[in-house]
C-alpha cells in the first residue's frame, strides 16, 4: 500500500491478495472516522493514474493529459515561468534521453545579472523538451530477477547520460525496454576531461545514481570505449581510473 497525500493505492501479485488488502484498508479506516467517497475510487484496476502517471503490473508512461495542460501555455516570458516549466519537464526526466543537455541552454537563464531573452538556441531547446515529453518511451518496471543492460552515453561536452534496459517477455515475446533513463550537467571542473576520463567518470556517476537497481542484481555494461571497458591504458590513466573507483 501507498499513501500520497489523499490518496491510497493498494496493489498485489494476485486478486485474492488484493481483496483482502483491500478489506484490511477498509475496515481500518472505520476507527479513525476516516470517510471515503466511493464516486471518487477505483477498485481492481489493472492499470491507474497517479502523480501524474499511467502506471501498471508491468509498465510505466506519463500521463498525457498532464502534459498536454503545460504545453497548451504559451513561451515562458519570464524566468519564473520558464522555471516552472523547466521543473514540471524535470519531473518526468527519467523518462527522457540525455535531459541534462537538452536543458542545459535554460540554466544560463537563471544566473544573475542575466537578462532574460529566448534566443534560438533556447527556444529550440524548449520546443525540443515539449516534443519529448509528448514522444517518451513506455518505461518497463524492473524485474529483479532478471539481468539489466547498463548503457552510458558521453556524447556531449556538457553532461553525462546513461539508459538502463531490461529484456523482458512482453505478450508473449522477448522485448528489450527502457527501465529508466538519466542524465547531470558536468561540473565545471569535469569539462576539460578526456574523452576516456569522462566515459569512466559516467560510468562511476550511473553506478552511483542508480544504485538501487543495480546493488545485487546481475547487469551488462556497454560503451564505446574499450580502455574503460577493458580498465586498460596508461599507468598514468589506469591509476586515475583505480582512484575513482
Amino acid at each position: 500500500m501507498v499513501v500520497y497525500i489523499d490518496e491510497i493505492i493498494i496493489y498485489s501479485e494476485t486478486c485474492k491478495d488484493h481483496v483482502q488488502y483491500q478489506a484490511r484498508v477498509l475496515s481500518n479506516c472505520t476507527p479513525i472516522n476516516l470517510k471515503i467517497s466511493l464516486e471518487k475510487c477505483n477498485f481492481c484496476q489493472q492499470e491507474l493514474l497517479a502523480l501524474g502517471y499511467k502506471v501498471s503490473g508491468l509498465s510505466l508512461e506519463i500521463d498525457q493529459n498532464k502534459v498536454a495542460e503545460v504545453l497548451q501555455k504559451p513561451v515562458p516570458r519570464n524566468i519564473k515561468e520558464m522555471q516552472s516549466f523547466h521543473g514540471f519537464a524535470s519531473y518526468y526526466r527519467n523518462h527522457i534521453k540525455i535531459f541534462a543537455h537538452m536543458t542545459s541552454s535554460l540554466y544560463k537563464l537563471y544566473s544573475k545579472d542575466v537578462v532574460f531573452e529566448i534566443t534560438k538556441e533556447k527556444r529550440d531547446a524548449y520546443e525540443r523538451i515539449k516534443y519529448e515529453l509528448t514522444n517518451t518511451p513506455v518505461l518497463f518496471l524492473p524485474d529483479f530477477e532478471l539481468p539489466f543492460k547498463l548503457y552510458i552515453d558521453e556524447s556531449c561536452s556538457q553532461a553525462l547520460g546513461a539508459a538502463l534496459h531490461q529484456r523482458q517477455i512482453v505478450d508473449g515475446e522477448p522485448r528489450e525496454g527502457v527501465i529508466c533513463y538519466i542524465s547531470s550537467q558536468l561540473k565545471d571542473s569535469e569539462v576539460g576531461y578526456g574523452a576516456t576520463q569522462t566515459k569512466f567518470l559516467c560510468l562511476v556517476w550511473a553506478l552511483e545514481k542508480i544504485h538501487y537497481y543495480l546493488k545485487g542484481s546481475v547487469f551488462e555494461f556497454y560503451n564505446d570505449c574499450q580502455p574503460v571497458t577493458q580498465n586498460q591504458g596508461t599507468s598514468m590513466t589506469a591509476r586515475y581510473h583505480n582512484s575513482m573507483v
